[in-house]
């Protein structure tokens, strides 16, 4: 189960139970924050195509080409039309947090 931002309603309920409890703020104002958040991260990638968010990463809308692909099922070659899509670069406090 999604909530429109592509995270997963058990990951989610944990970023609004550590923001509440760090904030120390209700779980109604941390999943207000955080939505809010995850909104402005959205509109900024569609605004500008580029957000960085110091010591944590960057998002960027790449575009991807067109190409051909394969259905795994008829083995019939298929057209993969070109899209936009989202990438992310780890910041170093990021990376080094993960090892």
């Amino acid at each position: 189960m999604t909530n429109g931002f592509g995270v997963k309603g058990g990951a989610k309920a944990k970023l609004i139970k550590k923001i509440s409890e760090d904030a120390n703020v209700s779980k109604a104002m941390a999943e207000k924050v955080l939505n809010t958040t995850l909104l402005g991260i959205k509109e900024g990638l569609a605004d500008d195509g580029n957000l960085t968010l110091v010591g944590f990463g960057t998002f960027s809308v790449v575009k991807r080409a067109a190409r051909k692909g394969r259905n795994p099922q008829t083995g019939k070659t298929i057209k993969i039309p070109a899209k936009k899509v989202v990438k992310f670069k780890p910041g170093k406090n990021l990376k080094d947090a993960i090892g």
